[in-house]
């Protein structure tokens, strides 16, 4: 387990931020997931913890006093995460219809990298990814790392609509839109499964840490699955991680 110089920052009177290396990296996102249920758990006067990437946003429910103090009580909790902290994690198997009527962007995909469609598709389900975090929409999750052969930049000029469900890559990570909404990833598939409901416990089923792992289907078994999701009949598959 490595252990991250980690860099504190007071971000306002009630926000503590701690930064790992700036980078999208496996291993220090786990870092950072492992530290936030670390703190969860263990630290008291907390709000919230929110993580991305590479840094932990701490909000207290007062103001912070003695900075120095907290800072040493955060690291002295870091150094120990590993026996304060089980988290049970799972590999969520996702369908993904990639036919054309959805498939936005694969042929720009397959022009500007000069790999196949059926090409790309393979690629793209052989990948485990991820869950690096949820944002910039309620249930969209960013996903890492996308194969080299297949990686595109955003695009310069975004959609006004990007369909619900949508499945699309910007660079190295991949995703899917919760809900139809602007956006500038490059779209190749559609998903007919929902991932978000906020009449749920847990209204995204997923969380940072999770593995994400997505299947192809037909567009029959798209409208199949559709109708399903909407019947509250559809369960989506999950895998025990042990790693």
């Amino acid at each position: 387990m490595n252990n991250y110089k980690l860099k504190y920052f007071k971000y306002n009177n009630y926000c503590l931020l701690i930064s790992w290396p700036e980078m999208i990296d496996e291993k220090i996102n786990n870092d950072v997931n492992q530290f936030k249920v670390a703190i969860e758990s263990s630290t008291s006067n907390i709000l919230e913890v929110r993580s991305s990437y590479c840094s932990l946003l701490v909000i207290f429910d007062k103001e912070i006093q003695d900075i120095d103090k907290i800072e040493t009580n955060l690291n002295n909790l870091y150094v120990s995460r590993k026996s304060l902290t089980k988290t049970e994690r799972f590999l969520w198997n996702i369908p993904v219809c990639y036919e054309k009527s959805f498939a936005l962007d694969i042929d720009l995909i397959s022009k500007q990298n000069k790999i196949s469609n059926k090409e790309i598709i393979k690629r793209h389900i052989d990948t485990i990814y991820s869950v690096y975090l949820i944002g910039f929409l309620p249930g969209f999750l960013y996903l890492g790392s996308v194969d080299e052969k297949i990686q595109i930049p955003r695009k310069k000029q975004p959609r006004l609509r990007v369909p619900r469900g949508a499945v699309a890559i910007a660079d190295e990570q991949t995703g899917v839109y919760p809900q139809e909404s602007p956006g500038g990833w490059n779209v190749l598939g559609n998903t007919p499964i929902s991932l978000f409901n906020k009449l749920k416990v847990e209204p995204c089923f997923a969380k940072p840490g999770d593995r994400i792992k997505f299947f192809q289907i037909s567009e029959d078994q798209y409208k199949l699955i559709e109708k399903e999701v909407e019947l509250d009949l559809y369960e989506l598959n999950k895998e025990i991680l042990n790693d």
